[in-house]
């Protein structure tokens, strides 16, 4: 007996299996297909995707080196294409280069276009802070050290990554301005951060020398 209840069962299965698939078999398959659509799609898109970011970055390296060669019209042509055509990173990239390269012939330029980036809040704090301190680097020969400090005061910050940079800026231009007292505070600040790089450090120890000598006694 128990195997013709078997038989029956597998029957009433076998008729019900038929059933849903009539009814839902064109779902089933459709789902299978979009599945392996989807995959398959993905697979075309990370391929396009790096063979744009291959395209960038060698026409990004092709710009550097023609700019290295003397050659900044075809560096800034390069440079515009890959800011409209290139994926994002690397049209990030092309702008901040774009904005040294025009600070070379043109400071004043430059940094109106570090200044955009510096507005920019979809690229982040820290590259906003970075086109403040490249913006900062261009006037630091001609604007006051009042000004200076307008730009960089809010980069000085203990949880700024450009901190010490900034410190460093502003403490030569203090230098420049012969306010020994206030280009020793920049300095010091950074000698006491744990997380100043050695370089920056031996550096600030010949700052500080000069410090400390004070200013040349006036000639008699």
């Amino acid at each position: 007996m128990s195997d013709i209840f078997r038989e029956v069962d597998e029957d009433v299965r076998r008729d019900r299996f038929e059933q849903i698939w009539k009814q839902y078999g064109n779902l089933v398959v459709a789902a299978a297909l979009l599945v392996v659509a989807a995959a398959a799609g993905w697979q075309l898109y990370g391929h396009f995707r790096l063979k744009m970011e291959e395209r960038a970055s060698a026409k990004f390296q092709t710009a550097i080196e023609a700019s290295e060669s003397g050659r900044p019209a075809e560096a800034e042509s390069l440079l515009a294409n890959i800011m409209k055509k290139g994926p994002s990173g690397y049209a990030v990239l092309a702008r901040f280069r774009e904005a040294a390269e025009t600070g070379k012939r043109d400071p004043a330029a430059g940094v109106t276009l570090y200044d955009v980036l510096a507005a920019d809040a979809g690229l982040g704090a820290a590259l906003q802070g970075l086109a403040q301190l490249r913006a900062a680097m261009l006037l630091a020969d001609t604007q006051p050290a009042a000004d200076l400090a307008k730009r960089l005061d809010p980069l000085t910050g203990a949880a700024s990554p450009w901190r010490n940079l900034a410190r460093e800026l502003l403490g030569l231009a203090q230098l420049k301005a012969q306010d020994y007292e206030a280009a020793g505070r920049y300095f010091d600040e950074i000698v006491t951060d744990p997380e100043t790089p050695a370089a920056l450090r031996q550096r600030v120890d010949i700052y500080l020398g000069i410090v400390k000598a004070g200013p040349l006694p006036a000639k008699s």
